[in-house]
């Protein structure tokens, strides 16, 4: 006797999965918490959401989708939702709603490509720094590797003190120039609004200096945007050293023994902050959340996979964001299509 019809059609499902997502042109967002602490990841133009020490969650964008995505600190939010941040605050509100990071917030940016075009993305520090962030693409597509981008180091343990913003216990973010001055000049605005008249600035620099990979002022195109045709981007808050390849996480601004463990203003920035290094652990420290250390690298441009964690009962937390794009509608039909099959053969 031959197998049973459903078994195959199982079979089936399992063996075309991978393939339905692909021709969808869904992508993923895998965001994970590397952080000691909670931390309260937004989204432009979606949602928020609650994200406690090694815990993990996936979105899907469909193709074209354009926005941003960060981490808030420092939250308190009531039960209908209200509340406010220190750091990276979206509007006072759990879900952003369409409002953006109040500055100073470390950003990814992305800009999906349409029908198999390819991605743009980034990691900026233009608004100003409160965590250490990696996105690390996985390409399952196509040809070559995709770059890590992000920033690293703790530039709140370093960041000049006109910069800083402290709530009294040392700084918890660090403020750009243009926010902190407000001249046209570290705005690139006005007479400075080109790439020709807006130039690096002492300020730039140190960011620059930190995390070479990282926009750190407005007109940093050309070192700081990487494109890619991913299906999956990993968004690291507080990734250890040992979660990335060193050769990525030396460009990242992870402070290694003997590798770059210079002093973060060996570009001749000046400071009237502490000038100490940055931990390799980034904002998280030594209490940071360690990754597994039998997992290997995986993904064809090396990148680490981190595990996905349960939030709460009923298996992995989803949030409402990017959950009714067309491209994952698609694919939920798709596999209900299957499973009718299935239930009658």
């Amino acid at each position: 006797m031959g197998e049973p019809r459903h078994c195959k059609l199982w079979l089936l499902v399992l063996a075309l999965a991978p393939w339905f997502q692909a021709s969808t042109g869904a992508t993923t967002f895998t965001i994970s918490n590397y952080c000691a602490y909670t931390i309260w990841p937004g989204t432009l133009s979606t949602t928020g959401f609650e994200l406690a020490p090694g815990q993990t969650v996936r979105l899907a964008a469909s193709a074209g989708w354009s926005g941003r995505m960060w981490a808030r600190t420092g939250c308190v939010f009531d039960a209908a939702g209200a509340g406010i941040c220190q750091t990276g605050d979206c509007g006072g509100r759990m879900e952003c709603r369409g409002a953006g990071a109040t500055p100073p917030a470390t950003l990814f940016e992305v800009t999906l490509g349409k029908a198999g075009g390819e991605d743009f993305y980034d990691v900026s520090l233009v608004d100003g720094y409160n965590l250490p962030v990696v996105a690390i693409p996985r390409a399952l597509r196509g040809q070559g590797t995709c770059n890590a981008t992000g920033c690293m180091a703790d530039l709140n343990r370093s960041c000049p003190k006109e910069l800083q913003v402290d709530c009294g216990a040392g700084a918890i973010a660090c403020r750009s120039a243009c926010e902190a001055v407000g001249q046209d000049s570290y705005c690139c605005n006005g007479a400075y609004g080109t790439p020709a008249a807006c130039r690096p600035t002492a300020y730039s620099s140190i960011f620059k200096t930190a995390c070479p990979r990282a926009y750190s002022y407005a007109y940093d195109d050309s070192t700081s945007t990487f494109t890619c045709n991913a299906d999956d981007y990993n968004i690291a808050f507080c990734l250890p050293t040992s979660g990335i390849k060193e050769s990525d996480a030396v460009f990242l601004g992870a402070q290694i023994a003997g590798v770059n463990a210079g002093p973060l203003y060996a570009n001749g920035g000046q400071s009237t902050g502490d000038d100490s290094a940055p931990p390799a652990h980034g904002n998280g420290g030594a209490g940071a959340y360690l990754p597994p250390t039998d997992d290997n690298y995986r993904g064809s441009a090396g990148a680490y996979e981190p595990p996905v964690y349960n939030y709460g009962r009923g298996g992995a937390h989803v949030p409402p964001a990017m959950r009714a794009s067309s491209a994952s509608t698609r694919i939920i039909r798709l596999w209900l299509l299957l499973l009718l099959l299935v239930c009658f053969p």
